[in-house]
């Protein structure tokens, strides 16, 4: 069994090259490929999963170099864990994707880039999840960055690729202060391998070892958008396309909280930095949350939010103890998936009506009943209302708190439960705006083609693009009397989705030129920021795959009992440390 745990790494950037080699040819088969080897590292995660379970950590040297030398890859209950819910969720984005006709059957973004990038993607989160030592660690980060960066900025509009830029620089700041940190601990303990570490750094002194402490919380708080280090995530997640979105808020801010989880219990046990990191948790909740509270787009709320819930698992982690890393692993699972699950809500919304701004929406839960209830669903589980997963993890934590007592505990106990109100009212104002209301006048009608920055100028007789099958660029046709094939007049009260601006100065929102925008335009609706053409009628694949990232999150209620136990002997295992450095170390 041992000899699955590289495979989760190994089989995406294999499969990469091969469909790199195949280039933008033979679409259907680039489709299969990534589907099985997705579908394979799933299957992977679960048997590793379950392996660690029964049998303690599992590990391998690659080359057969034992520490310090070699490489090691670690899958115990929490890798396990991470590994299944995150493959679950990058299959179902990439099923999403292919729905949406993102990198399938555009000529300027063909397959041949999307698809490696999301299978680097992949690798690079296995990569991090089963690292057995620093350097590895740091090499998973760097592998998701650069297939991040290209994600980010596919289409290379001038929105995207500021965002983009914005993230990679700090991005490449958290890289350099990593390595500074790596380079420190290796000359204090002449290793990098974690199981090493965890028994060399007792005999460091205490300056230095909490001075090592804080470096390696200061990068993961980076990665994990932990405020105040969280300033570039509300503006950089939401201008990518919706399942780019999706799977960057639900899945890579988890890395870094993930790695703050396996550090500060395997390295620092007993840490001293933990009432700062209570400060540091209580301050996201609440910042966060009040951020959402502040916007009107269906984007920005949900990456606030996203900020805000990054707290919960803070709490956790600063607590240090059983319940309360119990509580923080449970958190982990469903946030990643009920997250990535509400922005493909939004991708659908987006879509349908060209627009995620609150104020232009309206009248979804009668005209899209099942768009209703997958936005529903998801945003009661978020903010935690009972039997939902989101409660079982809130309990827990809030549970823990007050079993550890203490100012900050007690502080921790009364911020999650204002976040967690606060999220339920959030939520609601958005199903008010969004689905309850009737639709304001001006509301975009099914067919309207939405420009965007990079459209012709005004006064042209060029057709804007269609979206055939829900996502495929070209010359739309016809398909009545009502549907416009040109641009719609530009208002003066028109939005650009995304932005926050108003567009009534007559300026493409984010592009500096002097394109009208009209009402309801999208500047970053395609996935190349390209016009598209609302549609009543959504990609199935798109359904299919947003229903059942919904169901994968009811599946962590209905398997509460069981999932609870799971993370309980997690959590033992992580605090007695001793499995792990056995595993590793053979001793």
């Amino acid at each position: 069994m041992n000899a699955l745990v590289p495979l989760p790494v190994l089989l995406p950037l294999c499969v990469t090259g091969l469909k790199l080699a195949i280039g933008p040819r033979l679409h259907r088969l680039q489709r299969f490929i990534s589907i099985a080897v997705l579908g394979a590292v799933l299957v992977l995660s679960v048997l590793l999963m379950v392996a660690a379970d029964r049998h303690g950590p599992l590990s391998v040297h690659l080359g057969d170099f034992a520490p310090p030398v070699g490489i090691t890859l670690v899958a115990d209950r929490l890798a396990g864990l991470m590994l299944t819910v995150s493959s679950a969720v990058t299959l179902l984005v990439l099923v999403y994707s292919l729905g949406q006709g993102m990198a399938d059957r555009d000529d300027q973004a063909p397959v041949g880039v999307f698809h490696p990038a999301y299978l680097i993607l992949v690798a690079g989160v296995s990569c991090t999840f089963l690292a057995g030592d620093l350097v590895n660690l740091y090499v998973g980060f760097e592998i998701m960055l650069v297939a991040s960066f290209v994600l980010l900025t596919i289409g290379g509009t001038a929105t995207r690729i500021r965002a983009g830029s914005t993230y990679v620089i700090i991005s490449l700041f958290s890289s350099v202060l990593f390595l500074v940190a790596i380079a420190m601990t290796y000359a204090v303990a002449g290793t990098v391998n974690l199981a090493q570490l965890a028994q060399r750094l007792q005999e460091v002194p205490l300056g230095v070892r909490t001075l090592l402490e804080a470096m390696l919380l200061t990068v993961f708080a980076i990665k994990a958008a932990v405020f105040p280090l969280a300033a570039w995530l509300p503006d950089s997640y939401p201008t990518a396309p919706a399942p780019v979105t999706a799977v960057f808020a639900g899945l890579l801010t988890k890395v870094g909280v993930y790695s703050m989880l396996r550090t500060q219990t395997l390295l620092f046990p007993g840490h001293r930095l933990g009432d700062l990191l209570m400060l540091a948790a209580l301050a996201s909740m609440v910042v966060g949350i009040l951020g959402a509270v502040a916007q009107t787009d269906l984007k920005r709320v949900l990456s606030f939010t996203l900020i805000s819930h990054i707290g919960y698992m803070v709490f956790g982690i600063a607590l240090a103890g059983h319940g309360s890393i119990s509580g923080a692993i449970v958190y982990v699972a469903h946030h990643i998936t009920v997250q990535t699950t509400l922005f493909l809500v939004a991708g659908l919304i987006e879509r349908r009506d060209g627009t995620t701004e609150l104020t232009r929406l309206g009248g979804l839960a009668r005209a899209a009943p099942l768009l209703a209830v997958l936005f529903f669903v998801p945003a009661m589980n978020l903010a935690g209302i009972p039997p939902l997963s989101g409660f079982i993890g809130k309990l827990g934590l809030m549970r823990a708190g007050i079993d550890a007592g203490g100012a900050w505990a007690w502080a921790l106990v009364a911020g999650s439960a204002a976040t967690s109100l606060l999220t339920l009212y959030v939520m609601a104002k958005v199903w008010n705006l969004a689905f309850w209301r009737d639709a304001p006048p001006g509301a975009e009608e099914e067919g309207v083609v939405l420009e965007s920055a990079e459209d012709d100028e005004p006064g042209d007789d060029e057709e804007g693009n269609d979206e055939e099958g829900g996502g495929a660029t070209g010359s739309p046709e016809p398909t009545g009397p009502s549907e416009p094939t040109g641009s719609p007049e530009p208002t003066g009260s028109g939005r650009a989705a995304g932005s926050g601006k108003a567009a009534g100065s007559g300026k493409a929102a984010g592009s500096g030129s002097d394109l009208p925008v009209p009402a309801g335009a999208v500047v970053a609706a395609g996935f190349l920021g390209q016009s598209i053409t609302t549609t009543k009628r959504l990609p199935w694949p798109m359904l299919a795959a947003t229903g059942a990232a919904v169901a994968l999150g009811l599946s962590y209620t209905v398997l509460g009992g069981p999932l609870t136990t799971f993370t309980q002997a997690a959590a033992t295992e992580l605090l007695a440390r001793t499995p792990y450095i056995e595993a590793v170390l053979g001793r």
